[in-house]
């Protein structure tokens, strides 16, 4: 693998240890988020009372030393549900992750509806990255409370005990508000080492880069797949 000092993006938009326990709190919602977990940026005040449930249940960590974390929020029009069909494919993140070259899971894994917590993945990544491959372990798949959340624990990159969630939220349309519609929120969180050479700040401008990316193809992928949708049922 090829080392670099500091982490680099791609221009072109086109191109260890035992699972950790997923936190749940059933404190007081409306208390201060610890600084590692700042309020994401763009959401108005009414989506982030919303989603703060799902921001104290998957998206919070304990940020060690040399660690750093971060989360993203990305709205998408379409239903919660097209969003995580898509969002839940453990074994296809190339659908909608831009820097995803392929994927196959680790030892025959059951993929689509048959994913299970434990099952690996062993990704390769588009060459511009300071990575060629990663395996990746899922942690959390929880189809009631649309969340997903996977470690990578092998492969040669320089993104070390790195653990993420995903989550796919639907806020509904306001009664009192003429033309509101529901609308989808989703949120991706991680923690991850700060990599020896680099700064907190270097290090979660990649991330957050990478993320936000996938982010955006996300919501692209699946706005077309709800439009398809309707489409068809206009014309049945």
């Amino acid at each position: 693998m090829e080392e670099a000092s500091r982490f680099s993006i791609p221009t072109s938009r086109e191109t260890t240890s035992e699972p950790p326990v997923m936190e749940r709190s059933d404190d007081d919602p409306h208390r201060p988020l610890p600084p590692e977990v700042e309020p994401p940026a763009g959401l108005t005040a009414e989506e982030y009372a919303a989603l703060r449930p799902a921001i104290e249940s998957h998206h919070r960590y304990d940020v060690g030393p040399g660690q750093c974390s971060s989360i993203l929020a990305q709205r998408i029009r379409a239903p919660a549900a097209t969003v995580w069909s898509v969002v839940r494919r453990f074994d296809r993140p190339q659908i909608y992750k831009h820097f995803v070259r392929s994927c196959s899971l680790k030892d025959g894994g059951s993929r689509g509806e048959d994913l299970r917590p434990g099952c690996l993945r062993e990704v390769s990544i588009i060459t511009g990255l300071p990575a060629s491959t990663s395996t990746e372990r899922l942690d959390l798949l929880d189809d009631g409370r649309r969340a997903l959340g996977f470690t990578i624990i092998g492969g040669e990159h320089r993104l070390r005990n790195y653990r993420s969630v995903t989550t796919v939220d639907e806020i509904p349309a306001r009664g009192d508000q003429e033309g509101s519609e529901a609308r989808t929120v989703v949120l991706e969180s991680y923690v991850v080492d700060v990599p020896e050479g680099n700064t907190v700040d270097d290090t979660k401008l990649f991330a957050d880069t990478v993320v936000r990316l996938n982010l955006q193809k996300l919501a692209s992928v699946t706005e077309a797949m709800a439009e398809a949708a309707r489409r068809s049922a206009t014309t049945s």
